[in-house]
């Protein structure tokens, strides 16, 4: 092979990473999923981003050249998750992938006394209910083809204390469990289901901790054990790009940490930001 072919080689190898696979991203308008929806693309897959924020998911599909499609989808509602599989199925034959990654934050309630229920029952609505509506949907249609991979967006906080509020760290522990359980039913089908764990990083989730994002960066950085790097979106995104690819062919039930080591030995973020919020400067 001469040095143009070479070239030529490994222009093209990485789109034929997710050549051919149909993958639905739900919370895909923005965020983590923005972010992956647009490497997906770039590796040569069909995306379907579902998300409630129309404009964002408009916006995105605008700046995709035809490789992206949108679809409104409130992941709290199991006849929305259902009719938006159904279509992609219908519109592209099969589902390959299905990234849950939608997620809201609670209103950051300092301690257990104050907890409201309504907020309960929202962050679990688009955390846990979704994931599982997401799943229990695509499983259906990826069963009869006895392949696909699932995915969901969890958090450092399932294997770090203190760090976020008890809403939302209850939430993402529980997809950790439901990642570990589907991995076994599903397994038999030839179906893979992990989750990526993705510590502290800029997107509308971390921008409403209730301190200026300065602080935040600050803090992450001095309490960070890998110094001198930065965790973004498309970090995230290219791992989440191996967990749907053949790559990861014999990977299943894992709990992908994206945390730079920070859940091995520090707990100390959680208490500067406990720290900084009880007494802002």
């Amino acid at each position: 092979m001469n040095m143009e072919e070479v070239s030529s080689s490994l222009q093209t190898f990485p789109a034929k990473r997710l050549e051919g696979k149909v993958a639905i991203i739900t919370g895909g308008a923005s965020g983590i999923g923005r972010a992956t929806a647009k490497i997906f693309a770039r590796y040569g897959a069909k995306v379907v981003v579902a998300d409630v924020q129309d404009h964002l998911g408009h916006s995105l599909v605008e700046s995709s050249n035809q490789t992206i499609w949108f679809i409104h989808c409130d992941v709290t509602k199991d006849d929305e998750v259902k009719n938006l599989v159904d279509t992609v199925v219908s519109e592209h034959g099969k589902l390959d992938i299905m990234f849950s990654n939608a997620g809201i934050l609670d209103n950051f309630s300092p301690s257990i006394l104050t907890v409201d229920a309504e907020d309960l029952k929202n962050v679990f609505g688009v955390n846990v209910f979704g994931a599982f509506f997401c799943a229990k949907h695509a499983a259906r249609v990826m069963i009869p083809a006895r392949r696909g991979s699932i995915i969901f967006t969890s958090s450092s906080v399932s294997e770090v204390a203190g760090v976020s509020p008890h809403i939302y760290t209850s939430t993402k522990h529980a997809l950790v469990g439901l990642t570990k359980n589907l991995c076994v039913e599903l397994g038999q089908y030839g179906i893979r289901v992990n989750c990526v764990s993705p510590h502290a990083i800029q997107t509308p989730i971390y921008e409403a901790i209730p301190l200026d994002d300065e602080t935040t960066n600050r803090l992450v950085a001095e309490t960070s054990v890998l110094k001198g790097v930065t965790l973004e979106t498309d970090d995230v995104g290219e791992i989440v790009v191996f967990l749907g690819s053949d790559e990861s062919k014999y990977v299943s039930g894992v709990n992908l940490l994206i945390d730079g080591g920070y859940s091995t030995t520090n707990p100390s973020l959680g208490v500067a930001l406990a720290n900084a919020l009880t007494n802002p400067s």
